[in-house]
């Protein structure tokens, strides 16, 4: 299929994963926005009958979504997942001490890269990725993601859109500044498609757009940087970037101030979609359903 999840050019791991190792300690202070975005995707849970055995948290950062996972399913084994081993060691500390030393369930953490899971097939009933996608090659997250659940189990994400930033990628562009600074997001369509693709059945997908405030263009940087939300494009711009050009990044940004403020747009992206039964084995030979038809 057409790549459509991957326009311009992808994120680099290494960088993704320096930027997260070094934003642990303040991701928890600056990341407003992932715990809110979290809880409303959790959320989408709520008319959905499942009892998942095993819970796959996708790019868990510091295990913010784990209690109201185990809220929801208290029987539930839960494994989070994250590239960076420094968000694992604060995800670990937030397990209450008294969980940890009567070694009571506390959640599995591991150090993987969504693209390449390290769980055997059909290993969990429910996987959850919150804010996540616009670091991996979707169309690799979504076929391991199915690949991990077996017929029937239960993929449920959120992503941001193509209107993220929208604010500071034409700032640039009014500054006279073409380059990659600014991550690039898929649209909700292009995702559906992958979905369908990897082997899912009738996504539901819904979209909202948050807006945030900030006093200035500094303090919209120092967030994004505090959550490691850094430029991790292959094809970014190297070296530091100049004080005067991003004076003019900053002067054009102020032509959205409204009321004492400029707006960051969020597009938020929140799908779902079943696992369904494979059609061809690995050989390519077709599976035919021959159950008899009830009377």
């Amino acid at each position: 299929m057409p790549d459509a999840l991957n326009r311009g050019s992808p994120p680099e791991k290494r960088a993704v994963r320096r930027a997260h190792e070094r934003a642990a300690r303040t991701y928890d202070a600056h990341a407003v926005l992932h715990r809110e975005v979290a809880t409303r995707l959790l959320e989408h849970l709520d008319p959905i009958r499942i009892d998942p055995g095993r819970i796959l948290d996708l790019g868990c950062g510091t295990g913010s979504a784990f209690a109201e996972l185990r809220e929801r399913f208290p029987r539930a084994a839960i494994v989070g997942v994250d590239i960076a081993r420094a968000m694992l060691h604060e995800a670990r500390a937030r397990a209450p001490a008294w969980r940890r030393w009567l070694g009571a369930s506390t959640p599995q953490l591991v150090c993987g890269d969504l693209e390449r899971l390290p769980f055997a097939a059909g290993s969990a009933e429910l996987a959850v990725s919150n804010l996540a996608l616009q670091w991996c090659d979707a169309h690799a997250v979504f076929a391991e993601t199915a690949r991990a659940l077996p017929a029937g189990g239960l993929f449920l994400f959120s992503a941001f859109g193509p209107d993220t930033l929208k604010e500071l990628r034409a700032a640039f562009r009014a500054a006279g500044d073409d380059g990659a600074h600014v991550n690039t997001f898929a649209d909700m369509h292009d995702l559906g498609d992958a979905l369908v693709h990897a082997g899912f059945a009738d996504p539901v997908m819904e979209m909202e757009m948050v807006t945030l405030e900030y006093a200035d263009l500094g303090a919209l940087a120092r967030d994004l940087k505090a959550v490691g939300a850094r430029n991790a494009l292959a094809a970014r711009p190297r070296g530091l970037y100049g004080r005067r050009r991003w004076q003019r990044v900053a002067a054009a940004y102020e032509g959205s101030r409204r009321d004492g403020a400029i707006p960051a747009s969020c597009e938020i992206i929140y799908g779902h979609a079943w696992k369904t039964a494979p059609r061809r084995i690995a050989d390519g030979r077709q599976v035919i359903d021959v159950r008899r038809p009830s009377r």
